[in-house]
Parts: C-alpha cells; structure tokens; sequence
C-alpha cells in the first residue's frame, strides 16, 4: 500500500521537515502534501468506484431486467458519489 514519512509540521508557518542526516547538498524546493487521513479517505472512495465500475463491466442483467439493473447500479453509484 502507501509509505508514509513522519515529519515535523509548524503550527504557526506550516514549514514541513522530515529529521534525516544531511549531505550538504540540501536544497528547499516548492512540493505539497495532503494529510494522511484525506487520502485514506480519497483511496477508500476510489475503491468503491473501482468496485462499481468492475460489475458494471461484467454484470450482465437478465432477459427484461436490465433497467432493474441499471437503477441499482444508478443508486450505487449516486452513494458512493455523495460519499455515503
């Protein structure tokens, strides 16, 4: 899955370091980061959007069931969209 580095955040700057031994060729460049939590959350979405996709791919709906089905797969889609 994803690594995650510890580092040091400043609460009143923001600044972000991570303690490690320094080279001398050190250099501070413009990057960003989203909190750990944000992104489990974000993976977790994506998961279950994956999950959909996949039967909708490979789900085939029975003789005169196919708006049944498509309704299911409409309402699925509407939960996972609304973060529910």
């Amino acid at each position: 899955m994803t690594e995650y580095v510890q580092a040091w955040q400043c609460i009143g700057c923001g600044r972000i370091e991570s303690p490690q031994t320094c080279l001398g060729i050190c250099q501070d460049k413009k990057v960003e980061f989203v909190f750990a939590a944000e992104h489990e959350q974000v993976l977790a979405r994506v998961q279950r959007l994956e999950a959909l996709l996949r039967r909708i791919a490979w789900s085939t709906p029975r003789a005169g069931e196919w708006e049944r089905s498509y309704r299911m797969l409409q309402a699925e889609a509407r939960r996972v969209l609304s973060g529910k």
